[in-house]
């Protein structure tokens, strides 16, 4: 038997990344990604939905005009405790993008048919930004089909007119000119730290945006920064409060979306929550600082306790 010397020398040239891409987070993980089909109102979306790992049901959900890649850099981490879902919302990623209205409670529909047809009676929720609104409209109206809550970063709770204007008109003009410098400013506002946007985020963001009948497919998601729509399902204590589920605020120190004074509306109006602040992070934690992101899912949704 041959012995192999394991000695391995310093590679030469830049250190390899912390981060090399998509792949290289998802490379040693065992997963499926398929297409689901998802009744939704006598049609069928066509759904894209990636799954890993073992354990308690974990969905997690983008926000406006993301996709499911915005988790690659946690999916690994946690599966080694969760059997975590990821999709792409109708209207959203490579899912479809039929022509009507994408308002929350659709949103939530679609959700909960998904649930449906994987099988899965409940489960822990954990949405970003827009993600986090969904889950919480299904917290409050879908109840027993929820565990415990995490709202990440879930955005403008006090529905400020400038919010709504600067999140429609930065992500239209992604849309309609999906070119590398429109495209990265909207990724770019999602980050505190703006180095760590990748070319490939960024082109990943330019091939969906370029999809035929996105224009439209944006243009239904973007109904919820009219005010005169947005009425009809804002944040407020009416429905808020219906949310029984334990639920955990997951803010940081630079959202651009809403800051801790909105984190403490939530806070008065849910029965059940407590707030996490993760520092120098914008309104992707979940990429920008993977570590904690983990350990505080891992924490308060195995042990419902408080993370440290």
């Amino acid at each position: 038997m041959t012995t192999v010397d394991e000695t391995r020398v310093e590679p030469s040239g830049p250190p390899i990344p912390e981060h090399a891409g998509i792949w290289g987070e998802l490379g040693e993980l065992e997963h499926t990604l398929r297409y689901v089909d998802v009744p939704l109102e006598g049609g069928v979306v066509r759904t894209r939905v990636l799954q890993a790992g073992t354990g308690p049901e974990l969905v997690l959900l983008h926000g406006t005009g993301g996709h499911l890649e915005a988790y690659a850099r946690d999916l690994a981490g946690l599966a080694r405790d969760f059997h975590v879902t990821v999709y792409d919302m109708v209207g959203h990623g490579w899912s479809d993008l039929p022509d009507r209205p994408y308002t929350i409670d659709v949103l939530a529909a679609h959700l909960v048919s998904l649930l449906d047809a994987l099988g899965i009676d409940r489960a822990h929720l954990s949405g970003e930004s827009l993600g986090g609104w969904v889950v919480a409209w299904v917290a409050a109206h879908y109840p027993d089909r929820v565990n415990r809550l995490v709202l990440n970063t879930p955005g403008n709770i006090a529905n400020k007119p400038e919010v709504m204007a600067r999140m429609r008109d930065s992500t239209m003009a992604a849309v309609r000119d999906p070119s590398d410098a429109t495209v990265r400013r909207r990724v770019e506002f999602l980050f505190h730290h703006k180095e760590m946007v990748t070319d490939e985020l960024v082109n990943l963001r330019r091939r969906i945006y370029s999809r035929p009948g996105f224009v439209q497919a944006i243009t239904n998601t973007l109904v919820l920064q009219d005010p005169e729509v947005r009425k009809d399902f804002a944040w407020d204590p009416a429905w808020v409060s219906k949310v029984t589920a334990p639920t955990l605020l997951l803010w940081t120190s630079h959202d651009p979306t809403g800051g801790l004074d909105e984190a403490d509306l939530l806070l008065g109006w849910l029965p059940d929550a407590l707030l996490h602040v993760i520092d120098d992070a914008g309104h992707w934690p979940q990429w920008e600082k993977v570590g904690e992101f983990l350990d505080v899912h891992r924490t308060w949704l195995l042990t419902g306790k408080e993370p440290s």
